[in-house]
């Protein structure tokens, strides 16, 4: 079995990106896996969700022993996604194996990471809006205590079975798009408890994707043994430099990096490619600036870098 070295290197970045921000692992190894490796997208979906269905227990497990699940929750978004997961490798398998499925998938792949990076934006805004209420008493304050969530089923099913089929087809979503859904189906859940039950939820989602491509899809030995030398010490390093860094600039540059690999996922020229970003580099930060300014922030967020998560 030969292991691509620089592969582990890679995939080592991505384990500390997600280690920093919860987020990434799916919709950052993916599009490396395909765009600097030249990996088929199908294989490089198949070999992801294996590698992350060995490292999300591991997330969830301290979720749990710190109380920030709300497990009634995981349950209903279970029964939607653990099915939807499973489905979504059937999809691609019904589709065929030949180019044109590959092609489909990596289309596929390109809209999620679109789909994850407005989603990333999206989750900065609200949270923003949630601390200029409290801030002006428009809002309870923040409690340690898990808040009463009136559970609504259906809902949660449905999101639960989307996420599961858009996680299944390209990798992407357990811990990007499903997170989102949550904010605006339970906005009385706090960040960590948002973040405990999407990470909870998503083992059982990501073993049955996983699963599902180990029967049906291209699963890779060699491929995801390098991933996972590469991604279990990344993200030990990158939990560690969580109590260090600002969260809300990694997120930041996760969205920008998102972005360019959507848009070469989705077949875009370079000069159209390199116009998008240079345009995003240039016009997004000005859009944030006047959107903090009307909620009453600095345009620039002071930084206390001896304790940058105040």
């Amino acid at each position: 079995m030969t292991i691509d070295p620089l592969l582990s290197l890679a995939s080592f970045g991505i384990g500390i990106v997600v280690g920093l921000t919860g987020m990434g692992g799916g919709a950052l190894m993916t599009p490396v896996l395909v765009l600097f490796f030249s990996v088929p997208p199908l294989t490089a979906v198949s070999s992801d969700l294996v590698a992350s269905a060995v490292m999300k227990p591991v997330g969830s497990f301290v979720h749990l022993r710190r109380g920030t699940v709300h497990l009634g929750l995981v349950k209903w978004l279970c029964i939607g996604s653990i099915p939807g997961a499973f489905s979504g490798v059937l999809i691609a398998r019904a589709l065929g194996r030949g180019e044109d499925i590959q092609q489909l998938v990596r289309t596929a792949l390109g809209v999620a990471l679109l789909l994850a990076a407005f989603g990333l934006i999206a989750r900065a805004y609200i949270r923003m809006v949630e601390h200029a209420r409290r801030r002006d008493g428009r809002a309870g304050p923040l409690s340690q205590e898990r808040p009463d969530v009136v559970l609504r089923p259906w809902p949660t099913i449905v999101v639960g079975l989307l996420g599961g089929i858009v996680v299944g087809l390209t990798s992407v979503g357990s811990g990007s798009l499903i997170i989102i859904a949550l904010m605006v189906l339970y906005p009385a859940l706090t960040a960590s408890q948002l973040v405990g039950t999407d990470l909870v939820q998503a083992v059982p989602l990501v073993a049955s994707a996983a699963l599902g491509h180990i029967l049906f899809g291209d699963f890779k030995l060699e491929l995801t043994t390098g991933l996972l030398l590469g991604c279990i010490p990344g993200v030990w390093v990158g939990a560690h430099l969580s109590a260090r860094l600002p969260g809300g600039l990694v997120r930041r540059a996760l969205a920008f990096v998102l972005l360019a690999s959507a848009l070469k996922l989705l077949n875009l020229p370079n000069t159209e490619t390199g116009i998008a970003l240079l345009a995003t580099l240039l016009v997004a930060p000005v859009i944030w600036m006047l959107v903090r300014r009307h909620y009453g922030y600095p345009a620039i967020a002071r930084r206390n870098w001896a304790n940058p998560k105040s």
